[in-house]
């Protein structure tokens, strides 16, 4: 089976028979939502990717929905633990700005069933989700606050925070690149920054 960026998580390492079971669930369900979409993915799906039994699933998981849920928050664990490598060595804001946003949109354009499930199918997981913009929010907040401006309030941030999510949900659903929103990304985000007039 072809291995998404969870595999690069270290609780889904193969240290533990359990820990190989659990990887095998969670990118068997990935893989199962990311081709039939969540409401037509089921269990028996996720177990025959997998090739593990029903039985393991359970053993694991009380259903399909909180394995999916373990699924993304792990798989944006590392999304995220990319973008903080990327950005440690940033010489101003604008720059952590530019490299944050390039390791997004890297990182989803090389792993497409992390991606998909992550951008069409995260409704299904919506406290995540929530949870994930709240997060690159909080992110973009501390960007910002470098730039030496006023950092604009948080509803910004987080309009930001979901632009940026569903533009690149157009592109994947479209099967369009999502590493060329870059430049257009940062000048939005850099443009909201920058704003001269105070915010109210």
């Amino acid at each position: 089976m072809e291995s998404s960026l969870l595999s690069h998580h270290p609780s889904v390492g193969p240290l533990l028979t359990e820990s190989v079971q659990r990887a095998k669930v969670l990118e068997g369900m990935l893989r199962a939502v990311a081709e039939k979409g969540f409401a037509a993915a089921t269990v028996a799906d996720a177990v025959r990717l997998a090739r593990v039994s029903r039985g393991t699933f359970y053993a694991l998981f009380d259903s399909k929905e909180a394995c999916l849920a373990s699924a993304y928050r792990l798989g944006c664990e590392v999304l995220e633990a990319r973008i903080t490598a990327a950005v440690r060595e940033a010489a101003d804001w604008r720059e952590e700005l530019r490299l944050g946003l390039r390791a997004y949109l890297q990182t989803l354009e090389e792993d497409p069933l992390f991606a998909r499930v992550y951008l069409l199918e995260s409704s299904a997981v919506e406290a995540e989700r929530q949870a994930t913009l709240t997060r690159f929010l909080a992110r973009y907040r501390t960007t910002f606050a470098r730039s030496g401006q006023p950092v604009p309030p948080d509803d910004a941030l987080f309009v930001l925070a979901v632009g940026i999510h569903e533009l690149a949900c157009t592109r994947v659903r479209a099967g369009r690149r999502v590493t060329d929103l870059e430049d257009t990304l940062v000048g939005c985000a850099v443009r909201l920054a920058a704003e001269e007039e105070p915010w109210i």
